[in-house]
């Protein structure tokens, strides 16, 4: 699932391009990104830079961009798709500072939880670039929750893979054998039974807080009442000690 990407300086590095060129190259439509993320940051593959070393041998052979085109349009580069995962229509991928954003949580929390393995990059840079997939942010969020009920970083850990296994699975039925397949949505459905139980126990708990913290306001408030007035009554009695 996860994929080597390059940022548009990293593409530029990796080819000796440079960004006056790679510019006027995507203006004529030869290269292009692979996609964009949410917050507009251009990202290329692999088969992106052997797009542009495959341009600047034929430019090298003396064919300039015009007649390149028609070369793309016709029969396309050799070995080389040059949009295998072009993202169409709304961005699917996230950075790390909009994952967080999206999540109401800081992008440190993001990259620790990164590096407890309970979050993975689906495609990362060689510099360190990350992209994650919009399904992240419930992910983050459900973390949170999970939290809020008492789990530790190793537990969640332990629900994040089995998510991503289900995932998998999902995706592909046919991942595993299918004895293999039942036991492991088995143990998915036994989990995810236990959460059940013990967001139970906690909504349980809130509930008895909510109306105990509700009769002691009404007992704060009663007594509040009751100071004020014997507070006052001093006051009028001429009372030295009423203060």
């Amino acid at each position: 699932m996860e994929k080597n990407v390059y940022t548009r300086k990293e593409i530029l590095t990796l080819t000796g391009f440079s960004e006056e060129s790679l510019s006027s190259w995507e203006a004529a439509k030869v290269i292009k990104p692979v996609g964009f993320t949410e917050d507009h940051v251009p990202f290329y593959s692999a088969e992106s830079a052997a797009a542009i070393r495959h341009i600047q041998k034929l430019m090298e052979s003396g064919y300039d961009l015009a007649q390149i085109q028609k070369i793309i349009k016709k029969v396309g580069l050799p070995q080389t798709a040059q949009q295998p995962e072009k993202i169409k229509g709304k961005p699917e991928f996230l950075t790390v500072g909009l994952l967080a954003e999206k999540a109401r949580v800081s992008p440190r929390t993001v990259k620790h939880w990164e590096d407890k393995g309970i979050i993975e990059p689906d495609m990362w840079s060689e510099g360190g670039f990350r992209l994650y997939s919009e399904v992240y942010i419930e992910v983050c969020r459900l973390i949170k929750d999970l939290q809020l009920f008492g789990y530790t970083l190793e537990e969640i850990k332990t629900l994040s893979d089995l998510f991503r296994d289900f995932l998998a699975i999902q995706k592909n039925p046919g991942l595993h054998s299918k004895k293999e397949t039942l036991r492991r949505l088995e143990g998915m459905l036994h989990t995810s039974e236990e959460i059940g139980e013990r967001m139970n126990l906690l909504s349980d708990g809130i509930k008895h807080w909510a109306d105990l913290l509700k009769k002691k306001r009404k007992e704060i408030l009663t007594v509040k009442n009751k100071v004020s007035k014997h507070f006052e009554y001093d006051a009028e009695s001429g009372d030295d000690n009423a203060a």
